[in-house]
């Protein structure tokens, strides 16, 4: 379906707060998630009764919902409490080490960005010499795991912390080229 914006069907509790937000007036159980696919920074109501958990991945696709009632919008890394602020990272690297093939085709496929920059160099610590070794690797037989590409491109640091930093780095916005999540702007039309 042309025109139809791709939504998160799963995602990760960073932060769940019984009571809401200190700040709020209206007390309402509030989670923070991280979409699985396109990590999305999500705010939620739990279903009434629903405990969640701190990393447990919960449904919030079209179906029906065992524990979330409603996603109630879209929000910045800004706006995450310190508690989904100190969980992020973790479960950032549990998704890229649980979705390896995903994260490790990008190796294989990734390509220039302009006639100065080429993909892989927005991996935190990836220069003309790793994208140079990098390339020549791929060419020679595609990365089959992230220990295959640790394995064959010397001095690349731990392949899956790279790709967990670079999105990490996404989601704290600023960036000019985004490669795993879509750049939150305030502007984007609510209600969808």
């Amino acid at each position: 379906m042309e025109g139809e914006e791709k939504r998160e069907e799963n995602a990760f509790v960073l932060d769940f707060m019984q009571s809401g937000k200190s700040f709020s007036n209206r007390p309402e159980p509030i989670a923070q998630l991280l979409g699985e696919e396109m990590f999305t920074l999500l705010e939620a109501t739990p279903k009434p009764g629903a405990t969640l958990s701190l990393g447990e991945r919960v449904y919030i696709g079209k179906e029906e919902r065992d524990k979330i009632l409603l996603i109630k919008s879209r929000v910045s890394y800004s706006e995450l409490t310190q508690t989904a602020k100190n969980e992020l990272p973790n479960v950032v690297a549990n998704v890229v080490k649980g979705n390896e093939a995903r994260f490790v085709e990008i190796f294989n496929t990734a390509g220039p960005l302009n006639i100065r920059q080429h993909a892989l160099e927005l991996l935190p610590g990836v220069g003309k010499r790793h994208l140079e070794s990098i390339l020549k690797a791929r060419e020679e037989k595609r990365f089959e795991s992230f220990a295959d590409i640790s394995a064959r491109v010397p001095l690349l640091q731990d392949p899956a912390k790279l790709v967990a930093e670079r999105i990490l780095a996404e989601l704290m916005g600023g960036e000019r080229f985004y490669m795993f999540t879509k750049p939150y702007r305030r502007d984007f039309p609510r209600g969808r």
